[in-house]
């Protein structure tokens, strides 16, 4: 744009009017192509001010991976309600794992609460079931759980999992303590009635190293039937139980059979005053030794056998007539010098609170040792014994019983021996294979051979007797009268048949005749049979479960 210039005339040279003078015409007002980069600086300044506004703070998550995040792209939810985006992802300075730095809304400010929890949401197949499967087409996320601290804080470590249950969740957490985990795993399910009600959330060992902690979530309102007297117990898998008593199969679910769980209840359905949050409770290995009565102090007894204990286990049950009064502790081998023999020793632990539950008077009697000893003094005199019997034929267990057996032996008693010495009895099986011993020596003793030499002789003074009374006979039919004479006949007839029927005896119990023969057969026969039984009892004593499998083959 062309300025006007200020002109002036030369001067005339001589006297004349002056020449007009040119003056520049000064423009004041700007341009208006300056109003477009105000008006755009204005706007820019406007959304800085307005995102400076809306923008809420700042954290950094370290995760193990980044694994399908992408900065400015994935999302930071609670309840699919997107509350910040991951702005950059980068190596922690040692490279172990990697900072995912989040910038949160503005009304995310809640969710820097210190106790605040990150996770990764992605596609997971676990114990408790398929979840994030939503993430297959939208990417995977960041999940929160938020937190509850009024303190608050701009690094956080992530979870490698999502949280089995979340803050928002409602019940009580209880603590249980066991000697370790068996199948459980995080999200195990806990039943109630076989009702799922709760699941374990975290288990860790102790840091004596003796057990294990876990840490359970009943929901609500099932957390009601949560008392201070319940019991808690493994109820994982399937739980075979074989024993004396025979094969026991017991499982809580289907569920509890792929994923573990616990279960709990209270003993005779007497649930007690509702237990508080974080009540500790032992954990028991089943619902059989979580619901029995407590058994009070425990006695420790020693019985020793002189048979093979094959079969008899620890843990084997020691009753009373069908009442459980204790369990074997352990089983030994231990060599007497003096008897020059070998003894077969048997730790047992009796519970006598056993049967004073059920009204009678313990095994063991009163506390007092004075008492004590006095009444297993009785005890023992009416012959109070410790057998070996045996308690399921097809599996071959064993158990020890304590019974009466008033023919027994009298035992010397040492009271001051500990543990106390009871004394023992056969079992049943020894006792029928003496029997049948005694009986097999008892039949070789008889003299056969004599006794049918003795018969023989006897047999043959018979027919001098019948050859006498013969010719007598001849003698008299000659001399008396037919009507006499038809009557020996009948009488020479009958004498024939007698001596027909002595020859025939004689013949059937000679020394060669088939009857003296089967006879020493059987008696033969009768001698092994007894020495099979001793043999299959002693081959059943070593390996009882050829019942069940047969006679194993001989290795070449």
């Amino acid at each position: 744009m062309t300025e006007p210039q200020e002109t002036a005339a030369a001067p005339a040279e001589g006297p004349g009017p002056a020449a007009p003078r040119v003056v520049r015409r000064r423009d004041w007002l700007p341009s208006l192509i300056w109003l477009i980069p105000i008006v755009a600086a204005l706007v820019g300044i406007g959304l800085v001010v307005k995102i400076l506004r809306e923008r809420g703070p700042e954290i950094v998550v370290t995760l193990q991976s980044a694994e399908g995040l992408e900065a400015g792209k994935t999302a930071v939810r609670y309840k699919d309600v997107q509350i910040g985006t991951v702005q950059r992802i980068s190596l922690a300075p040692d490279r172990s794992r990697v900072r995912v730095q989040v910038q949160l809304t503005k009304d995310a400010h809640g969710f820097t609460a210190k106790d605040t929890r990150f996770w990764v949401v992605k596609p997971r197949l676990d114990i408790s079931g398929v979840s994030g499967l939503g993430t297959l087409l939208s990417g995977p996320f960041i999940g929160v759980d938020v937190g509850v601290s009024e303190e608050t804080s701009d690094e956080f470590t992530g979870l490698e999992a999502p949280p089995v249950v979340t803050r928002e969740s409602s019940g009580r957490q209880y603590t249980l303590h066991a000697n370790d985990v068996g199948s459980l795993d995080i999200g195990s399910p806990v039943y109630f009635r076989r009702i799922k009600v709760g699941q374990l959330m975290s288990y860790q060992l102790d840091p004596d190293g003796h057990g294990v902690t876990l840490r359970v979530f009943v929901n609500t309102p099932y957390d009601q039937f949560v008392g201070v007297n319940s019991r808690f117990w493994h109820a994982s898998g399937v739980n075979v139980k074989l024993d004396a008593s025979g094969l026991q199969v017991r499982t809580e679910s289907l569920a509890a059979i792929v994923l573990g769980g616990i279960a709990f209840g209270a003993p005779d359905d007497q649930r007690g005053p509702d237990a508080v949050e974080n009540t500790s409770f032992a954990l028991a290995a089943d619902e059989a030794s979580a619901l029995k009565p407590p058994d009070g102090p425990a006695e420790t007894m020693l019985l020793y056998f002189n048979q093979s204990l094959r079969g008899l286990s620890p843990g084997a049950p020691v009753d009373f007539r069908g009442i459980a009064l204790g369990e074997v502790k352990s089983i030994g081998l231990q060599f007497d010098r003096p008897g020059q023999e070998f003894r077969m020793p048997v730790l047992v632990t009796l519970y006598p609170d056993r049967l004073r539950r059920l009204g009678a008077v313990g095994i063991t009697g009163s506390s007092d040792g004075a008492a004590r000893d006095q009444q297993l003094r009785r005890l023992i005199a009416k012959g109070l014994r410790g057998q070996l019997r045996t308690g399921n034929l097809l599996t071959g267990q064993v158990y020890v019983a304590l019974d009466f057996f008033p023919k027994a032996a009298s035992a010397n008693l040492d009271f001051s021996k500990v543990p106390f010495e009871l004394p023992t009895v056969p079992n049943s099986l020894d006792e029928i294979q003496g029997q049948v011993q005694e009986l097999a020596a008892k039949l070789n003793k008889i003299p056969f051979d004599k006794l049918s030499g003795d018969l023989r002789k006897t047999l043959q003074t018979l027919d001098k007797t019948l050859g006498s009374a013969e010719a007598a006979v001849t003698r008299i039919n000659n001399d008396v009268t037919p009507e006499i004479s038809a009557a020996m006949k009948d009488a020479r007839r009958t004498l024939s048949t007698a001596t027909r029927t002595l020859n025939t005896t004689d013949r059937t119990l000679s020394e060669e005749s088939p009857l003296q023969q089967d006879m020493r057969h059987t008696l033969q026969e009768l001698s092994r049979a007894a020495a099979s039984i001793r043999v299959l009892t002693d081959y059943l004593e070593r390996h009882p479960e050829s019942l069940l499998r047969g006679k194993p083959e001989d290795k070449p």
